[in-house]
């Protein structure tokens, strides 16, 4: 995980923590589920602030699944994509030069001025096939 000027709390180490241990896209909730499965106090409401301030700060990565629900995992400081099966969540990080060549054409000849972009490819892993 990237470091950021965030203020450590033991509720952001926490969830910092689970995040670095799971492999999977997963919700406030699940992530919530596994803090207090730990036996880690800390609420709801304050898992939502820790993803969302992580998010924020590029810590994190976020995605929406099919519902609109944001999904939270720690994943590598490289620019990268993901590819998420969607039986099991399992999260695989990709490069993709090819894309990176085809963002940077398009937006050239469009004349836009590039912010960032994400991909998320979306299918089915061969252990759940």
């Amino acid at each position: 995980m990237k470091t950021t000027n965030l203020r450590s709390t033991k509720q952001r180490k926490a969830v910092s923590e689970i995040l670095a241990s799971i492999t999977k896209f997963s919700s406030a909730q699940e992530v919530h589920a596994l803090l207090i499965s730990r036996g880690e106090k800390v609420g709801l409401a304050t898992v939502y602030r820790t993803l969302q301030a992580l998010a924020e700060t590029g810590t994190i990565d976020v995605l929406r699944n099919d519902g609109g629900e944001a999904l939270y995992r720690a994943c590598s400081t490289d620019h990268h994509h993901h590819l998420v099966c969607t039986v099991c969540s399992k999260t695989t990080e990709i490069c993709a030069p090819e894309v990176e060549i085809w963002t940077e054409k398009i937006v050239r000849e469009k004349g836009y001025l590039i912010s960032g972009h994400t991909i998320e490819v979306f299918g089915v892993c061969k252990n759940c096939r």
